[in-house]
């Protein structure tokens, strides 16, 4: 619906996007989740940013990979 790019795991969501983008997805799945009858929600987060350069998770994955590999 936030039109920002996730990917599932085993252990949650990661979500990639703009600060403010992404506390409103946040935000916003707490809404839902109240509106559905839930009293109480926790969520857990970790934030990660980086201001020296670009980098998206899948850049993030490819370097993991290429370290495992050994290339």
């Amino acid at each position: 619906e936030a039109g920002l790019k996730s990917q599932l795991h085993a252990y949650g969501t990661n979500i990639e996007g703009e600060w403010d983008e992404v506390m409103a997805a946040v935000k916003r799945c707490h809404e839902v989740v109240h509106d559905l009858g839930a009293p109480r929600i926790t969520t857990s987060i970790r934030l990660g940013t980086r201001v020296d350069r670009d980098q998206s998770m899948d850049d993030k994955i490819a370097s993991v990979e290429r370290i495992l590999t050994g290339e």
